[in-house]
């Protein structure tokens, strides 16, 4: 069988299996590949003769570009012939810097097809992290939109540089593309195997790393992601997620255009949750995922009073909180349904349509993926860290750490790629996340889980976001201190520490109950993840009295 024919195949099965879970997940056989380029085997196939949109982009002053897969593929090809006549060749790295703008998704296919390997980068990097990307994804072309090309000036490197929107001295106007032929021959054929993605990790722990992907393990291992999501021919689908991140890769991207539907955005300057349920209803958007901030602001509408569209709700990005699970399905009758993955992976774990949502649980794995859970021996257990067994590797797998060949190694040692991430199964086979294996901490000689702990805090109705980490203390080795982001109209004072703690005692078994609070701003990552490595350095390096600090012993 063909590659293509493989592929769809595969892509078939699971749709015709999207709330059999059993079966899915028993009969799922990945396609074997050989020569695979997704962009001109796939896409460029889907969208002959068809006029159906593939991406649909609306603006918050009501102006909006939708265009059908037919135009995408005829835009890709001229962008890729363009980008060829630059010297852009199979192989070498392109950085790409953009907002969600049409010519994004273009330049993605366009780099595809050549064979050329992307690097998405977010607009708000710049300085020593900027050059730290040059330097390390050993940088060939820059194409940035135009207000960022100031980023650049003094910026060590031999690369070419090609600006979107208005022009910029020294730079390659990308509006030339349009002059270019539509019709794309390749220089030879793709190999599954080949690089094709390299993606800074967001570093919530230590300096990002540099994961990469191939042509097989992003566009044919996120028939996971398609399924987990429910995606479905003719849907529309909207990822609130931004460029440079491999979420964005996963929604924005590959899994909808796998499945026959269109992606989706709405760009706003500021989040506003009462327009952006207008535009979904509006727009008549299908399925929707989002980060748990954005999930925490929606509730915070009444949400009951919007009529929308929605087939399917996915959270992602971190684990979201049960009680907002709770209050989306009182008021629209749908379930968010969580689900796990990782930059090095598409979705691993996850709830697929139609099967039971336990409260709190991530879900099952998801088809092409063997979970086990190992303890720090390796051996198997109920709780341990989340590894896949490579005796039956999965598509959707990295092919490494660039340039990295030791931490490659260590994470897939004795058979097993390690995620880092540690997770508890009942007896039913649901996963529920317990946390980063930096972030799970010791306290009175009890295992405590940040999560369990922040899901709690969140419930209350001053707390906006929380952070827990160990602070020291001389009785107990360590005791769970919540740093606090507070909702609008909450003041960061005693009474409200009272409340919280107050709810915490009613909520929390004895040992795991939260002893201090400082209410503060949370360090987060340029991806929005909390940086909880930087609240334990701080706690262990304290001085006593903060300002906004309270102890659960002076607030009774």
């Amino acid at each position: 069988m063909h590659s293509t024919d493989a592929f769809i195949a595969a892509r078939d099965f699971l749709q015709r299996h999207r709330t059999d879970y059993d079966t899915a997940y028993r009969d799922f056989r990945p396609p074997v590949l050989d020569r695979f380029n997704w962009a001109l085997d796939y896409f460029d196939v889907q969208a002959q003769g068809n006029d159906a949109p593939a991406l649909w982009v609306v603006e918050e002053d009501g102006s909006e570009q939708k265009i059908s897969w037919a135009d995408m593929a005829m835009r890709s090809g001229r962008m890729a012939n363009y980008l060829r006549s630059l010297g852009v060749a199979r192989g070498d790295r392109v950085l790409l810097m953009l907002p969600n703008r049409v010519e994004l998704w273009e330049l993605m296919l366009a780099c595809i097809k050549l064979g050329a390997v992307m690097v998405p980068t977010t607009m708000l990097v710049s300085g020593s992290d900027l050059a730290d990307r040059l330097q390390r994804g050993a940088i060939r072309h820059v194409i940035a939109q135009s207000s960022e090309a100031a980023k650049f000036v003094g910026m060590a490197g031999n690369y070419t540089r090609i600006a979107v929107g208005a022009a910029v001295d020294g730079w390659h106007d990308l509006a030339d593309a349009a002059g270019a032929p539509a019709v794309f021959t390749p220089d030879g054929d793709t190999m599954a195997t080949d690089p094709l993605l390299l993606y800074f990790t967001s570093g919530t722990t230590s300096q990002p790393k540099l994961v990469l992907h191939s042509h097989q393990s992003y566009p044919v291992g996120h028939l996971s992601t398609m399924y987990w999501i429910g995606l479905q021919p003719g849907g529309v689908h909207w990822n609130i997620s931004s460029p440079g991140w491999a979420k964005h890769a996963w929604s924005c991207f590959f899994a909808p255009w796998n499945a026959g539907a269109a992606v989706f955005v709405y760009n706003y300057a500021r989040f506003n949750a009462k327009q952006v349920l207008d535009v979904i209803c509006r727009c008549g958007v299908s399925s929707l995922c989002a980060p748990p901030t954005v999930w925490r602001m929606l509730i915070q509408e009444d949400l009951a009073a919007f009529r929308v569209p929605l087939r399917e709700l996915v959270g992602a990005g971190e684990p979201l909180n049960p009680e907002v699970i709770a209050q989306v399905e009182q008021a629209w009758g749908l379930t968010i349904r969580d689900g796990f993955g990782q930059s090095e992976t598409t979705a691993q774990v996850g709830n697929p349509p139609g099967q039971p949502v336990k409260p709190g649980s991530m879900g099952r794995p998801l088809p092409g993926y063997r979970i086990a859970l190992l303890d720090i021996d390796g051996q198997p257990a109920a709780e341990g860290e989340i590894c896949i067994d490579l005796a039956e590797p999965p598509q959707g797998l990295m092919l490494g750490y660039e340039g990295d060949g030791a931490r490659t190694a260590d994470a897939m040692r004795d058979g097993y790629y390690h995620t880092g991430d540690i997770a508890l199964r009942d007896a039913d086979g649901y996963y529920f996340y317990v946390g980063r294996n930096d972030d799970v901490f010791k306290a009175s000689d009890y295992r405590i889980s940040p999560f369990e702990l922040e899901s709690v805090m969140i419930e209350h109705e001053a707390v906006l976001e929380a952070a827990v980490v160990p602070s020291p203390d001389p009785l107990r080795l360590s005791v769970p201190k919540a740093y606090i982001a507070l909702r609008d109209g909450f003041a960061p004072d005693r009474g409200t520490a009272a409340a919280i703690f107050r709810y915490s005692r009613d909520q929390l078994a004895p040992y795991k109950r939260i002893r201090i609070i400082e209410f503060t701003e949370l360090p987060k990552t340029i991806s929005g993840k909390i940086r909880r490595v930087d609240l334990r350095r701080q706690e262990e390096a304290r001085a006593a009295g903060r300002p906004l600090e309270f102890r659960e012993e002076d607030c009774e």
